[in-house]
Order: structure tokens, then sequence, then C-alpha cells
């Protein structure tokens, strides 16, 4: 399968959302989700919506543990994880909900079509010779059905 590649730079953003930590066991992630859409109605006042009225991204940010965005520890297995929503920079989360403020980077932005899109991402960086300098996100737009994966190649 032929990779849909796209560099872009995003300036910092702000997630809310559902925290949780590899520590948490095999299934964080998941039960991070459910917990999150189950409460979406705690944040969908402070959420940022388009024309459309969809929310603009829902994330699925990641952090190394000493919350510097760096990759996730010991081969990807290891970290923290924010299933949520994209927000304005000051809003402030309700009890329960916590909010990342994500740095500005330039990325590698894949498409996340296919089983293998991660592996498939760090070897193209590679073979490219771009190094991965903070932890990959993840990026649903509900308007167009669509998932990426976003592999940050510099600190803006």
């Amino acid at each position: 399968m032929q990779l849909k590649i796209e560099k872009i730079i995003k300036q910092s953003f702000a997630v809310i959302g559902k925290e949780g930590s590899t520590k948490d066991g095999v299934d964080f992630i998941k039960h991070l989700w459910a917990d999150a859409n189950m409460n979406f109605s705690e944040i969908s006042p402070l959420i940022k919506y388009g024309d459309d009225n969809a929310p603009v991204g829902i994330w699925g940010v990641m952090s190394d543990f000493s919350r510097s965005f760096l990759p996730l520890e010991d081969n990807f297995s290891k970290g923290l994880y924010l299933a949520g929503a994209e927000c304005d920079i000051n809003v402030v989360p309700p009890n329960g909900w916590h909010k990342w403020i994500i740095p500005s980077y330039e990325y590698i932005c894949i498409e996340n079509d296919g089983e293998n899109i991660f592996a498939e991402g760090i070897a193209y960086l590679n073979e490219n010779k771009y190094e991965l300098v903070g932890a990959v996100h993840e990026l649903t737009i509900i308007k167009i059905g669509k998932n990426y994966l976003y592999f940050p190649i510099k600190r803006i």
C-alpha cells in the first residue's frame, strides 16, 4: 500500500481529554476512549468546532513520562496518552479531565488507513533520514472520516 504523506507545520495547540499511562495495563487506551466518549458532554462546550459544527479534531496525544512530549520510551511501549478533542489553549478542564498543550512542530503526517501505519511511518522516517523528535499523535477528523498519524520531525 502506498503511504499518503504530507509534511505540515502545526502551531502549538491544546487537547482536553482523559489521561492515562501504559502503567494502567494493556487496554488502557481503549478504556480512556470509552470514558471520554461516555462523558463527552462534559467537555463539548469547551472544544473547537468547524463551520460544519463538527469537532475540528479528535486527538490521541502522547508523551514520555517526563511530559516533555518526547517519543514513548522502550521502543514506543511506555508513556502517557490523552484521549480527547482540540480546544482553546486557555480552556480550564472540568474535574476528571486534563489539558495538554502540545508544542509547535513540523510533522510528517500520514493517513492512517492500514494495519501497520505506525511501523511504516517509522520506516519512512528512517529511509528519508528524518529524526523523530517528539511523541507521535493520532488525529481523527470526523467531518471527512479519516485518521492520521503525526510524526514530529522538527520542533518549531
